[in-house]
């Protein structure tokens, strides 16, 4: 029986904030791309609940509905602190399996660099974060490629025409919205995701043995294989290349599946793991309090009736009592 996505709506922050959820068991935080939301995702999240997870999905500050983030806090660590208060409203107290496509990547890297004990693994699909751009013969960081150059291949990212009939409407549900709503939020967080450079972030979490994967696909124009490849040194992982564009994942949530269900098997082994060893918290039951004269009354013998004694009081409080009991009632 395939998974139900919920679509759901909390506050974050102090603003709204949309989100997706479904299945039950291990946690898996799933990070969109840029200028995309929640829904876009609704195959994969399927794809991944149906393997024993509990996706959580959150359109993150500036789409979907999600209130935007504040200029003061406006940064890669601003979205992985918003991350962090997310998971605190829904009450997520154990490590997550986090995953990020794109934009949504480079926010993963830098939330589980800032958080490591809320981050089971990380899937980095097609991310931003390598800073790495070849013109020419010559590598250049990936800043200073123009965004015209950007957008001359953005259409490719959907094409050929088979996978552009699967891309195309699971974009444009989250896609128009966002650029109907907010423009110039996305064209912020564009210059946002170009500049990322989060290679010191991944070479710390290498160093504290946290399992990272990278995927990329072999005709994505938006993120240069130069890029994918600094990504992998700085991890210090292979990283795997497969058949695609930048949004393969939203043309074949089922293959996407496939491919990471290694990754989720180990981390819900681990997650067994843990669980065996962790002492389970003594359950506090409900304690019953004999009463007075529960306390007072004998255990009987062979069935034998005990007379229970009186209650003994103090010779001050009889007499109060005899004193109220001959006073004239108040009026008379």
């Amino acid at each position: 029986m395939k998974p139900v996505v919920v679509f759901k709506r909390t506050w974050v922050q102090d603003r709204p904030a949309a989100y997706s959820v479904a299945g039950e068991g291990m946690p898996v935080l799933l990070l969109h791309g840029w200028a995309l939301a929640h829904h876009t995702y609704k195959g994969v999240i399927e794809a991944v609940a149906a393997q024993g997870c509990r996706v959580i999905a959150p359109a993150m500050p500036g789409f979907g509905g999600t209130g935007g983030l504040p200029n003061g806090s406006f940064s890669i660590s601003g979205y992985a602190k918003w991350v962090n208060d997310f998971l605190g409203v829904l009450g997520i107290d154990e490590p997550a399996v986090v995953m990020g496509h794109s934009f949504g990547g480079g926010v993963a890297v830098r939330f589980a660099y800032e958080h490591r004990a809320k981050v089971r693994s990380l899937v980095l699909v097609n991310a931003v974060g390598g800073s790495s751009w070849k013109r020419g013969s010559t590598l250049r960081s990936i800043a200073e490629r123009p965004l015209w150059d950007w957008g001359l291949h953005f259409p490719s990212d959907v094409w050929p025409l088979r996978q552009a009939t699967k891309v195309v409407p699971v974009m444009a549900e989250d896609f128009v919205p966002n650029m109907l709503r907010n423009p110039r939020a996305m064209m912020r967080v564009a210059n946002l995701a170009r500049r990322a450079d989060l290679r010191h972030e991944l070479e710390s979490l290498r160093d504290h043995g946290l399992p990272v994967t990278i995927l990329w696909a072999t005709r994505d124009g938006v993120i240069p294989r130069e890029s994918f490849e600094a990504l992998c040194v700085a991890s210090g992982v292979e990283g795997t290349v497969i058949e695609g564009t930048h949004s393969w994942l939203l043309a074949e949530p089922e293959r996407f599946g496939e491919i990471i269900t290694n990754d989720l098997r180990v981390a819900q082994a681990a997650r067994e793991l843990e669980q065996q060893h962790t002492p389970k918290k003594r359950r506090r039951g409900i304690r019953r309090v004999r009463t007075l004269t529960e306390r007072q009354r004998p255990a009987a013998r062979d069935g034998a009736e005990v007379e229970v004694p009186p209650v003994k009081t103090s010779r001050r409080r009889s007499a109060d009592a005899d004193r109220q009991s001959a006073a004239p009632p108040a009026g008379e």
